[in-house]
């Protein structure tokens, strides 16, 4: 994604008529996105690079106004969102947003929210990650029978890729306790110490609010609200806004849900629980746009990716055309 002038140019022309509209009429794109890696990473080919995503940057800015979700929030509200309306979002709390994305972002100009998983914080590590760190320490043969989980060759990193797909997707909807359990039990098997550096620090969050980022919560452990009791599911969307609120000595405003989809990920009691604990907007990750009709409380997301320019704009066109349903019943 280098040469970006021609393909910013004609898009821009497509963009004149599919990101018509302002005031009550606009559409908003949310993006988001999870990590930025210092280079490429064959067990994260999903997630951009700096050179790849500071052009995509030089993309979004040359066709949207960016604002952060707070903001573009109170516009929808108010009907003041102008045409061409964008939100960069990340969820987490990776350490590579401040030390990768945030800089490239700040040289822009460009506001962005980041959803912030509190109990993460310090040197945490999520589940995914113990998964991802484990297999890519793996031997060739690994060997995860005596967890029910097979024995698996490793040749190459075409091979760790499938297995740490096919891991993440066995341990996903399995409830919290025994899904840290087991992601556990296989980093024991490798018998190697994993990193401990993967999250941001408080001071680290405090770093980018300074910045002028937004920093909203993203709950305390990132379980998956629809699998675990009503009780347990208010009490880490208001620890994670208390704790972030404690970190930045200011108001939290905003929330993602983990995972996101609706009615699978979150249900119809959750976003009740979003707006009561103090939150002003609230985003899923069901596709598409934000009209001020759907509710600020299950905004949609898109989570464009690919290999060229041009492609990447058709992307974030899409998004404001093909949306699915953003709200739960």
């Amino acid at each position: 994604m280098k040469q970006l002038a021609a393909p910013v140019a004609s898009v821009a022309r497509m963009a004149a008529a599919g990101l018509s509209g302002h005031g009550v009429g606009a559409k908003l794109l949310i993006l988001i996105f999870h990590r930025v890696l210092d280079g490429p990473d064959p067990l994260n080919a999903d997630e951009p690079d700096a050179a790849t995503f500071a052009a995509q940057m030089d993309l979004v800015r040359g066709l949207f106004n960016v604002f952060s979700l707070r903001e573009a929030a109170a516009r929808l509200r108010d009907g003041s969102l102008p045409r061409r309306a964008a939100c960069i979002t990340f969820d987490d709390g990776y350490r590579n947003n401040r030390e990768v994305a945030a800089p490239i972002l700040a040289e822009r100009e460009m506001p962005a929210t980041f959803f912030i998983a509190t109990g993460y914080l310090n040197d945490g590590r999520m589940w995914n990650d113990t998964i991802i760190e484990s297999v890519r320490r793996a031997p060739e043969s690994f060997d995860l029978r005596h967890l029910d989980l097979g024995l698996h060759d490793l040749p190459d990193w075409g091979a760790r890729v499938r297995l740490v797909a096919a891991l993440l997707g066995k341990l996903k909807y399995l409830p919290s306790p025994e899904r840290i359990t087991t992601a556990n039990a296989i980093a024991s098997v490798v018998g190697q110490e994993l990193p401990h550096d993967l999250m941001m620090t408080d001071a680290q969050v405090r770093e980018m609010a300074a910045m002028g980022m937004e920093i909203g919560a993203h709950t305390v452990s990132h379980p998956i609200l629809a699998r675990i009791a009503d009780e347990e599911a208010r009490q880490e969307i208001v620890d994670s806004k208390r704790r972030l609120e404690e970190i930045l000595g200011e108001e939290v405003s905003t929330f993602a849900y983990p995972n996101g989809r609706p009615g699978q990920d979150y249900g119809a009691q959750h976003p009740g629980m979003v707006r009561a604990a103090g939150f002003r907007a609230a985003v899923s990750t069901a596709r598409g746009h934000c009209t001020s009709a759907i509710d600020q409380y299950q905004l949609p997301r898109l989570a464009p990716w690919d290999r060229t320019p041009e492609r990447y704009a058709l992307r974030l066109l899409r998004g404001y055309l093909q949306q699915d349903p953003p709200a739960v019943a």
